[in-house]
């Protein structure tokens, strides 16, 4: 059986194959000679690293996980000034980290191509926001393109490189989670030689300070510089060939698409019956080519724009069509909603409106439908897997700290605490905000050590933080240096699930593992020794008792206590136990013990575990039973036995 990596590598031109659309962006950036790629894996940017990651070796291109979009976007920055072509990925609010650094590199420019991905995620499939990169490329004047298919997608990569070099500044490309995941056919390219033959490139870094350094004295005559570049940029999407016209040239009504929002259009018009509107279609959101938009609004006397989340091409239309004194009739987001994501359902009914035409079925009646199907059908909430360690260790931590406690954490599976009946996340930000979050809420609620009007004994408030191996090595550093030095009064517990579990099992500096060899191991609790962390302290979630006593023992310390629960994931155990042939343990409810008392349900929650309405005792699904023994160590009767050997 051919696998994906194999086919992204296949040199074969012309070859039409099918593909995600994260696994054709890979496949562009290797048509395009990428020397160096970085990148911290993010829904819905993952498999975009992790196909690299398979393939990086045998292309000869240098792959790594960085340990947050900040340093990858440095290390892709620096291979690209040492004129190599690079690229970095990130999802949406992984830019956020890297902005620092991104919008001065704005100034500087670039040497060898340099292409940042930056996957949005519209309707927050798995995200906290849906900010939109195109505002922020706006706000930066750096270019954006944007696919409007998996083909598009592959493409866009390669004239990225180029257009990159050709104007020496950095290019986005903006993804959403149905561009990223969609699947389609792409006709593969030409591979470059080097490419093809696993040649490893190295760059050469000329010194140049006044380019380099960003000292103001050097930085403010290249703010002119950006504005200048931007324009040329704008003169270069003209003729991009991912922008295009269609339709009627003697059409009275227009509609501007960008990105993936063209195809939902064009689904639109044909489920309409639409013919007499023309359309721009385009891939290059920002800047909006302007020489493309005279042509477009010829003979036209009103135009939509259907565009999701911000009115960013909205915006820049209207403010040139005022320029221009041009008085066409615009519509935006009067009629196509400023927030979730584009669906056909969406543009049909703003196309509709905008025409004048009856949408081709009744929507509302299927809303109120499936509000009564809603009341029917029971809710299916997340949950963290059968075996999750973190499970035992929020049972342990509830246990050991009280539901009074406050407990801050972070982004990952982990997250999912927040939910019944383990209830110990009470905020969660942004990644590494929980050591941060706990730190200002002990100083809030209880002041510093070093204070001498604290709160101390009965009168203090328990807060206790987690956050997860990865996310700690991300962001978590600077908030426990922090903690630690301001002498804050917290607990922080550390899921080391040894893998960044919740974008698809990456390696992180906590397992020592690379892409492209051994790495370099490094333990967290060494790292909390060397800050200077009042107690430190790891423990296997497996053994509840013993977490929980270790808990115990880190409340009652004065200073900040960290404590590594370090379990590997559960999921990719068992995947590997899976391929290796191996069982692993089961557990059964022996009935006679079985008292009914629920504790099993109601305060671990292990969804292996349900409750049989007519013997009124709990039960094992054997499929789900991953082996933890967590249930037989929070039974107060000894009811679940384990029924299969295997290993953990």
């Amino acid at each position: 059986m051919v696998k994906v990596t194999d086919i992204v590598l296949w040199d074969k031109p012309g070859e039409r194959v099918l593909l995600l659309g994260n696994q054709a962006i890979v496949r562009g950036a290797l048509e395009g000679n990428i020397g160096v790629y970085a990148a911290y894996p993010g829904t819905p940017s993952s498999e975009i690293t992790d196909t690299m990651a398979a393939v990086a070796s045998r292309a000869g291109v240098y792959m790594e996980y960085s340990t947050n979009e900040k340093v990858a976007f440095e290390t892709a920055l620096s291979a690209s000034w040492a004129g190599l072509r690079a690229m970095t990925a990130m999802k949406h609010v992984g830019l956020n980290v890297a902005m620092d650094s991104f919008m001065t590199v704005s100034y500087m420019g670039v040497n060898g191509g340099l292409v940042v991905v930056v996957a949005d995620d519209p309707s927050m499939w798995s995200s906290q926001n849906e900010q939109d990169t195109r505002a922020i490329a706006k706000f930066a004047n750096i270019p954006v393109l944007e696919p409007s298919s998996v083909q598009e997608a592959k493409d866009m990569v390669k004239y990225a490189f180029e257009i990159s070099e050709k104007y020496g500044q950095m290019v986005i490309l903006r993804t959403t989670t149905r561009s990223s995941h969609m699947r389609g056919d792409v006709v593969l390219g030409e591979l470059p030689q080097e490419i093809k033959e696993g040649k490893r490139k190295f760059g050469d870094f000329k010194k140049n300070p006044e380019r380099y350094v960003d000292i103001p004295a050097f930085q403010r005559p290249k703010h002119k510089w950006l504005l200048e570049t931007i324009e040329k940029f704008r003169e270069e999407f003209n003729n991009s060939p991912f922008n295009w016209i269609e339709g009627p040239e003697d059409a009275k009504v227009g509609i501007i698409a960008p990105g993936l929002s063209y195809a939902y259009v064009k689904e639109a018009l044909a489920w309409l019956g639409v013919d007499n509107v023309k359309v721009l279609k385009l891939g290059t959101p920002f800047p909006v080519p302007y020489g493309l938009l005279e042509k477009f609004f010829q003979g036209l006397e009103r135009v939509l724009i259907v565009e999701e989340l911000e009115p960013v091409v909205e915006e820049q239309v209207k403010v040139w069509a005022f320029d221009k004194g041009i008085n066409v009739e615009i519509h935006g987001k009067d009629l196509v909603p400023r927030v979730y994501e584009m669906t056909t359902r969406r543009a049909v009914e703003a196309i509709a409106k905008f025409l004048g035409l009856e949408t081709p079925i009744n929507f509302e009646e299927i809303d109120e439908k499936y509000k009564k199907v809603q009341e029917i059908v029971p809710p299916r909430p997340p949950s963290l897997c059968p075996a999750c360690p973190h499970r035992n260790t929020f049972f342990a931590l509830r246990k050991a700290a009280t539901p009074r406690a406050i407990y801050p954490s972070d982004i990952g599976c982990y997250t999912l605490g927040v939910l019944p009946p383990l209830k110990t996340v009470d905020t969660t930000i942004a990644m590494g905000g929980s050591i941060g979050v706990a730190h200002g809420l002990s100083i809030a609620l209880n002041g510093s050590i070093a204070e001498e009007q604290r709160k101390t004994g009965k009168g203090k408030k328990i807060i206790a933080a987690t956050i997860g191996d990865s996310t700690f090595f991300h962001t978590g550093l600077p908030a426990l240096a922090n903690a630690i030095y301001n002498r804050s009064n917290v607990l922080i517990v550390v899921l080391d699930n040894l893998v960044t579990a919740m974008t698809g099992d990456q390696p992180n500096p906590g397992t020592g593992e690379t892409p492209h060899g051994p790495g370099k191991r490094i333990l967290i609790e060494e790292v909390a020794k060397a800050m200077g962390a009042d107690f430190v302290a790891v423990v296997d979630p497996y053994d509840i008792k013993e977490t929980y006593e270790t808990f115990k023992k880190a409340l009652e310390v004065e200073g900040v206590s960290v404590v590594v629960a370090r379990r590997a994931c559960a999921l990719y155990r068992i995947g590997q136990l899976r391929r290796a042939g191996k069982q692993w343990p089961i557990y059964q409810v022996n009935e006679d013990k079985c008292t009914g008392c629920k504790i099993c349900i109601n305060a671990y929650g292990c969804p292996a575990i349900y409750w049989d309405p007519e013997k009124k005792k709990a039960k094992v699904d054997p499929l789900m039973c991953w082996g933890c023994g967590g249930c037989a160590q929070v039974c107060p009767f000894d009811a679940f036995e384990k029924v299969r050997e295997g290993e953990l």
